[in-house]
């Protein structure tokens, strides 16, 4: 289907807000898919960890900042990957003071990263756009990103111990959505 045909038939298949942003997510398709390929080849080979170190450092980025903005105290800081179990650990945040409160903003800044990938696509496909070889660069640092923002199953854990936080703001939601 030529790109002209599925921008007229977009509403056919998606949402109204999907066609709007439908340049951002052909912008941001290689990047997906390069994502996956990256996936599948550190999977292969502890190499192709190379491939995800953009992404390991913005995630433990997000991690060491989000626990300095909540008093978490973040104590160590890594991006060498090693051996864990089975797997493998491609970075680390030591935080010194996870209480109730902070521990879930700490444990999930990583889905924060997600807004690098869309504002680059934003600011590539303002007005008239098309793919140039500054892009294919960008497309090897955005990939990274698409495979850190979620946290990890340590990451749940620990956001875990915020369940009164948690609990305390969905009680507010629902007292100001039965008040109104």
């Amino acid at each position: 289907m030529h790109f002209a045909s599925w921008s007229a038939s977009c509403t056919e298949f998606l949402p109204a807000w999907a066609c709007r942003h439908q340049d951002a997510f052909f912008y941001l398709l290689p990047s997906v898919l390069l994502a996956l390929l990256i996936r599948a080849l550190a999977a292969m080979h502890p190499l192709f960890f190379f491939f995800r170190l953009a992404g390991t450092i913005c995630h433990e980025l997000a991690h060491w900042i989000g626990g300095l903005l909540t008093g978490a105290q973040p104590a160590s800081f890594s991006v060498i990957p090693q051996r864990a179990g089975n797997g493998w650990q491609l970075g680390a945040v030591r935080l010194a003071n996870v209480r109730w409160y902070n521990a879930a903003p700490a444990a999930l800044a990583p889905f924060l990263i997600i807004v690098i990938p869309l504002a680059v696509a934003w600011w590539r496909t303002r007005g008239v756009w098309h793919f140039e070889s500054f892009d294919l660069a960008l497309a090897f640092l955005l990939a990274p990103q698409f495979l850190s923002f979620w946290p990890s199953w340590a990451d749940w854990k620990i956001a875990a111990r915020s369940w009164p936080y948690l609990l305390l703001a969905a009680g507010a939601w629902w007292v100001i959505k039965w008040w109104h």
